[in-house]
């Protein structure tokens, strides 16, 4: 690969190109990272961290979304007074991401330590010769504390090269009302709503049950039903891992959740309201649907349904899960405090203090023996009914497979939903928004 072709172009498409959003955060401004040390590749993980080092260390670090990393990190400069952070934040994830595309393109102006967000991987995995290999600096020592899944999503191919530590993850499930569940004859109980709804036919025809019973639709919206069985893909959805190549045309999972989103169209128990806006908020307050099927960090969206408190619970994805978001700690080349930046981001990202993230800010743990801790699996959670939701979400973290998405991810994504609205709202043909939309994709990733 020729590196620095690869970066101009990829810099030119990257900027005209935007990402589906997952988390939020602060504001965000473009800092130089590093300092005059030399930069060190032998380091294996010491707990020395700079402790017995006079020289004073500023780390950047490039954060995104609402977390508590920097109050832990004045808790790490306490312990090792000579280390000190310059954070910049943001809720932009299109932006922090391309202003490290931006940076990493012209060689300067890149942090010590980078927040990348999943759906951005594949943009950056590609060009892993700019980024510290972790493995390179002791991850393989933490490799089996954490997720098996979630670890390989920033492992390259190969699984020679580690570009990050897992932060969150995005467990997805079944939140149901349990009001409109009782009106419908169904069960409230989430353990027996899960086995009611436990395989995609039975979901349908509880979906049209529940619509005839109550006159509402079942689930929320479109997108959010596609993505369902969509991430149920095995290993890949639209993108060959191998060599890149478009399969979304042939990969039988994507059909079937095309095929499935368009029967709940068509039968009427899916409702028309689009992600994120004002009527979707409402509806989920004023109790119009029955189910919302989303990740762990869409509860918090819930819970601004003041009205709703008490009346939702948490079940099982039918025929397995998926996840929706989470992050990983990078470490660019540009750094010149390798060991001091990797000896930070394993602590920050502990079992201790993903609890402490988890109760503080709603990061859900990529290590599961946080899930056997008192603390997180005790607390009954009121909004929901009183139910243990981190016992939910675990279960769901604890079901899902690795899987690729590929560089033209969302692109390719969007163009689908397209076709789903249009047959949504325009009674398009499906078949024909099908053709189209997969005709439109092969042009993109050509042009690509």
């Amino acid at each position: 690969m020729k590196t620095r072709k690869m970066w101009a172009v990829l810099l030119v498409a990257v900027l005209m190109l935007s990402s589906l959003a997952a988390c939020g955060g602060g504001n965000n401004k473009a800092n130089s990272g590093g300092s005059n040390a030399p930069a060190t590749n032998e380091s294996k993980g010491s707990t020395n961290t700079g402790k017995d080092s006079n020289e004073k260390i500023e780390l950047t670090f490039w954060s995104l979304g609402t977390t508590n990393y920097e109050d832990l990190a004045k808790e790490y400069t306490k312990e090792h007074p000579n280390i000190t952070f310059k954070f910049q934040n943001t809720s932009d994830q299109t932006a922090h991401h391309n202003n490290l595309t931006t940076a990493l393109s012209a060689g300067s102006g890149a942090p010590d330590i980078f927040m990348l967000e999943i759906g951005f991987m594949e943009r950056f995995i590609s060009a892993q010769d700019k980024f510290y290999n972790l493995y390179d600096l002791g991850a393989k020592d933490i490799e089996s504390n954490y997720l098996d899944w979630k670890w390989k999503q920033a492992s390259s191919k190969d699984g020679s090269f580690q570009l990050g530590l897992p932060t969150d993850v995005g467990p997805t499930v079944v939140y149901y009302r349990t009001d409109l569940a009782e009106k419908a004859g169904l069960p409230t109980d989430p353990d027996q709503f899960s086995a009611a709804i436990d395989s995609w036919d039975k979901f349908a025809t509880v979906a049209k049950q529940f619509k005839e019973k109550t006159g509402k639709p079942f689930a929320d919206l479109t997108d959010l039903v596609y993505n369902a069985l969509r991430d149920q893909s095995p290993d890949q959805i639209y993108f060959n891992k191998a060599d890149g190549a478009f399969i979304g045309d042939t990969n039988p999972q994507v059909k079937k959740a095309f095929d499935y989103t368009v029967k709940g169209i068509q039968e009427g128990w899916i409702g028309n309201w689009t992600l994120w806006s004002p009527e979707w908020q409402k509806a989920i307050n004023d109790g119009d649907f029955g189910v919302m099927l989303g990740p762990a960090w869409i509860a918090g969206t819930i819970k601004n349904g003041k009205d709703s408190a008490g009346k939702w619970k948490i079940a099982q994805m039918p025929e397995g899960a998926g996840n929706w978001g989470g992050s990983f700690l990078t470490l660019p080349k540009e750094g010149k405090h390798s060991k001091e930046a990797y000896e930070f981001i394993s602590w920050l990202v502990n079992k201790d203090n993903q609890l402490k993230s988890f109760k503080e800010s709603g990061l859900f743990p990529s290590i599961p023996a946080v899930y056997k801790e008192p603390a997180f699996s005790d607390q009954k959670d009121d909004f929901f009914g009183g139910q243990i939701t981190a016992q939910a979400f675990a279960k769901s973290a604890e079901r899902v497979k690795p899987v690729y998405y590929g560089p033209l991810h969302d692109q390719t994504d969007t163009i689908i939903k397209n076709a789903l609205k249009n047959v949504l709202e325009k009674k398009s043909d499906p078949k024909k928004e099908w053709d189209d939309a997969m005709k439109q994709i092969k042009t993109l990733v050509d042009r690509s």
